[in-house]
């Protein structure tokens, strides 16, 4: 909900401070009405571009393999384009428009043995639920039994979204009789694996982990960080080693982690490969837009039909 407040407020507050700038420069026939107009567009091309330029300095030293300047530069109009609906109407404004949805008969007459898994949706830092409404949609349409959390509190630790997701799975596999398929989004895929690492079965717990731009190594960006989780995921960080440590050997063979070349919040881009997992790399994608990315999409799609 603060996520939701806060996205809420900054987007009218910046909206109307500048549309009240451009007004008065209208009524004072100044050549700065258009200027202030685009201005709140102008602050999201801007910070966007800043985060690729810091992607494209750091990555110089990754092992990965490097994307070229045409694919960051369409990699930062997806991006624009992603972030502009996301953070400026689907979190702020349709964070509960579409509800979770756990018939009660979902199980059907095939048994539970037979049933399709159902799909907790798991965001990432300063976003809600809302970020997950392509999904939820496509997922309503087919009647897919599914919870997307909401993680709160917004900067506190990650260990304190273990509960949030333990009732999320426990909701699902009540409606399904089988165990869910969890994703993941950035810091959600990290809040996934602290949650699995306090289970006593962490391999039956989920039929399936798919992260997204999860940071499994930590973030460079995150060196900005003040907030208890965004510290938690420096590069390297002790909580990261501590989590490391917790996890079963062999457990990172259930997941399957998208990461991106392109990525302008995760880097140094191998930052999001985990050990022992099913890695598979994107290229051209920022990293809210590899969410919507229909070929993503349908990558996760097949994933979760397994």
């Amino acid at each position: 909900m603060l996520n939701a407040w806060i996205q809420r407020l900054l987007t009218v507050g910046i909206a109307g401070l500048c549309w009240a700038v451009a007004l008065h420069q209208w009524q004072q026939q100044s050549v700065w009405v258009l200027v202030w107009v685009v201005m709140p567009f102008t602050i999201m091309v801007v910070v966007e571009a800043a985060q690729f330029v810091c992607l494209y300095v750091v990555n110089r030293s990754d092992s990965t393999p490097r994307a070229t300047a045409a694919k960051h530069l369409q990699a930062w109009w997806g991006e624009l384009c992603s972030s502009v609906v996301v953070f400026n109407w689907w979190q702020p404004f349709r964070r509960g428009a579409l509800p979770d949805h756990l018939p009660a008969a979902c199980v059907g007459s095939k048994g539970a043995d037979k049933a399709l898994p159902g799909i907790v949706l798991v965001h990432g830092f300063f976003c809600n639920r809302g970020f997950w409404t392509h999904w939820m949609r496509r997922l309503l349409s087919e009647g897919r039994a599914f919870v997307a959390v909401d993680l709160e509190p917004a900067f506190g630790s990650i260990n304190e979204y273990i509960a949030i997701i333990d009732r999320a799975v426990r909701e699902v596999r009540e409606a399904t009789g089988v165990p869910p398929v969890l994703v993941g989004h950035s810091m959600g895929g990290l809040a996934i694996r602290a949650w699995q690492a306090t289970q006593s079965q962490p391999s039956l717990a989920v039929r399936r982990v798919i992260t997204l731009g999860t940071p499994h190594h930590g973030t460079w960006i995150s060196l900005f960080a003040h907030s208890q989780n965004g510290a938690q995921m420096q590069l390297n960080s002790p909580w990261l080693k501590s989590l490391a440590a917790l996890e079963n050997v062999g457990q990172a063979a259930q997941y399957v982690c998208f990461y991106s070349n392109c990525d302008n919040i995760v880097f140094p881009v191998s930052m999001a490969m985990l050990e022992g997992a099913d890695n598979r790399q994107l290229s051209g994608l920022g990293h809210v837009a590899m969410v919507h990315d229909t070929d993503v999409i349908q990558a996760c799609w097949a994933l979760m039909q397994e």
